[in-house]
């Protein structure tokens, strides 16, 4: 059975919105990969929808779906904005002859749970409710941010979590104090 959903998700390509329309009941967008930059309308059609019911943005977890993430979050500023990530897997979609330049799967080759899963982490409402009260100086203490050691450390910790490793500190950041109380945290650190 298919979820409802209030909010648009907006996706890179058809294969994507293909995948995604047998999991959810809900309006799905895409950005046509990179052609999101130069379609005009299709962006007044994204930001119309973020200020009105918000819009999901769950992009590829490659560099370039963050590109396409980070420019649709910019034409949506000031609305309703949620960002879903899905964790890197390697491998290749079954359509594809060969796997992406960074091996991995793309949002149409992720298993229905974890695109599901992906969703539920989201806090669908404005106001986000915060677990932890972590900030970036926590993020420095532990070493996840800022050291010698800190890249090494945030690409275990976002595999640990089920992130993508091509995540921003700031979102890595927003996405923790969803997750884990600043002890938890400190406890996924020690276990790493």
């Amino acid at each position: 059975m298919k979820q409802k959903l209030s909010q648009a998700i907006i996706v890179e390509g058809k294969y994507d919105k293909i995948r995604l329309s047998n999991i959810f009941d809900t309006i799905i967008v895409t950005t046509e990969g990179f052609g999101i930059f130069n379609d005009k309308s299709k962006q007044k059609y994204i930001k119309k929808l973020a200020d009105s019911c918000g819009v999901i943005i769950l992009t590829d977890s490659d560099g370039a779906g963050f590109v396409i993430r980070n420019f649709v979050r910019n034409i949506c500023a000031g609305g309703k904005i949620y960002n879903a990530y899905i964790p890197d897997i390697s491998g290749k979609e079954k359509r594809k002859t060969a796997p992406s330049k960074e091996n991995k799967l793309g949002v149409e080759g992720i298993d229905d749970d974890i695109i599901r899963k992906s969703i539920e982490n989201l806090s669908l409402s404005k106001e986000q409710p915060r677990i932890g009260d972590i900030s970036m100086g926590d993020l420095f203490e532990l070493g996840i941010i800022g050291g010698d050691n800190s890249s090494f450390l945030r690409k275990e910790l976002t595999k640990e979590i089920d992130l993508p490793e091509h995540i921003s500190s700031k979102a890595l950041l927003e996405i923790i104090n969803l997750m884990f109380s600043l002890e938890e945290l400190r406890q996924i650190i020690a276990n790493l």
